[in-house]
């Protein structure tokens, strides 16, 4: 298998499945039935042995709970990354109120987040039907993610983290560098969602066109400004428990879903890298 066969099979998987638009029963308006969630997505590779994984290890990068890809799956060759940008229609919505989550953008965070979970199963089973096993942390058991304080009688990783980051692992895959508000700014931009997968199969690694992990970001604080929780700031960045809060005050509201994603509109970053930022591109 070759990338080209692989990206082929994923684009048109994505582009044709009932996942990636919202069901009538599912609309939270009549006029939303059918509105396509992602668009066309970006891939990212990088070695499983790649040395920047053993990074995510140290304190204060994510820490020693980080998974290694070769743990997630023995023999492990590649890691594909991929960026699944939201469509205009779900970006445009949720710009109109910059106080409260669209409708739409509600949908592509709850629903989204569902579909992610099916491509990531139609990933590992295109590479298996080739001959080459994969895993995919996102819907693996033993994938944790941590939203609370520990006890002071608890060991265990701080709060806010997880054992795999598709951040992460989208900048190792050369997807992308992070902005002041976390999220992972691409050539298309921010406002999205990532996946990932492990598997057997070697692919070719991309080459990290960045050396900063903060390279795309200008610092323009447009985002900090966009936050109607204000949980980000120039000085501090983003405080994670005051976001958190916010979108809680979301699902109060829209049980079962939440969102916000005010950070990811309205900034220069939301369709592409921005002018200015350090790499030179736009």
């Amino acid at each position: 298998m070759d990338k080209q066969f692989f990206e082929t099979a994923m684009k048109s998987f994505i582009s044709a499945a009932p996942g990636n638009a919202v069901q009538k029963e599912a609309a939270l308006r009549p006029d939303l039935e059918g509105m396509r969630i992602f668009d066309e997505p970006l891939f990212g590779y990088a070695g499983a042995e790649d040395p920047y994984f053993l990074d995510l290890k140290k304190p204060g990068v994510i820490g020693d709970h980080f998974v290694l890809p070769g743990s997630w799956l023995a023999g492990a060759k590649t890691v594909i990354s991929l960026f699944l940008p939201f469509t205009k229609q779900v970006k445009d919505a949720n710009r109109a109120n910059m106080d409260w989550p669209a409708d739409e953008w509600l949908h592509a965070r709850i629903e989204g987040q569902e579909f992610q979970h099916v491509i990531c199963r139609y990933g590992a089973d295109r590479l298996e039907q080739a001959g080459f096993a994969a895993a995919a942390p996102m819907i693996d058991p033993r994938f944790f993610s941590r939203t609370t304080p520990p006890r002071a009688d608890e060991k265990g990783p701080a709060f806010f983290t997880s054992n795999w980051s598709e951040r992460h692992v989208a900048y190792a895959c050369g997807l992308g560098t992070f902005g002041l508000s976390k999220g992972l700014i691409t050539r298309r931009g921010m406002a999205g969602r990532l996946i990932s997968l492990i598997t057997q199969a070697r692919f070719e690694p991309d080459t990290r066109p960045y050396t900063g992990v903060y390279e795309y970001c200008t610092r323009c604080g447009k985002c900090a400004r966009n936050c109607p929780a204000k949980a980000i700031s120039l000085e501090t960045g983003k405080s994670h428990p005051v976001c958190s809060a916010f979108l809680e005050a979301t699902r109060e509201k829209h049980r079962p879903r939440y969102g916000c994603g005010k950070c990811q509109v309205g900034v220069p970053c939301e369709n592409g890298i921005p002018a200015g930022s350090a790499s030179g591109r736009q």
